[in-house]
């Protein structure tokens, strides 16, 4: 009868469960920093979304006033945030002035892990459909 508890007692051995936790681990070191950088550029479309539906707004209100403004809440944005809050929004008049042109730029907005994205911290869009990035490159960063 202890010769039959002997041959039914099957578990796991030390280096076994050694193993699997150094598999796994491995596997998660590999793969976190991957997710990390999808969710930085998934990220970032909240930034794109909102430049492009500003952009939009400004040429209605160019329309109906025959000026840009640069007053957020004139074009659905009174909160100076994106949607997500990931990024602070500002529009800048151009060298011409307000009339001329516009730059609207959407900057990371610190500690919503946004600012950790080194490549995209600035992404801009003006008047003539012009988009921009700091410091990285626009198509890279507007992809």
């Amino acid at each position: 009868m202890t010769s039959d508890r002997v041959a039914r007692t099957r578990g796991f051995s030390l280096i076994e469960l050694l193993i699997v936790v150094v598999l796994a681990s491995i596997i998660m070191a590999l793969g976190i920093p991957s997710y990390r950088e999808y969710a930085m550029r998934a990220n970032r479309a909240d930034a794109t979304s909102a430049l492009l539906r500003i952009g939009t707004a400004q040429e209605r209100f160019f329309l109906d006033e025959d000026t840009y403004t640069t007053d957020l809440a004139d074009v659905g944005f009174g909160t100076g945030k994106t949607e997500r809050d990931f990024y602070n929004l500002d529009i800048q008049a151009a060298a011409g002035g307000i009339a001329a042109g516009y730059t609207v730029t959407a900057t990371a907005a610190a500690g919503q892990g946004q600012d950790r994205d080194t490549e995209c911290l600035e992404l801009s869009l003006n008047e003539s459909g012009r988009r921009g990035s700091d410091p990285g490159d626009p198509d890279l960063c507007w992809r």
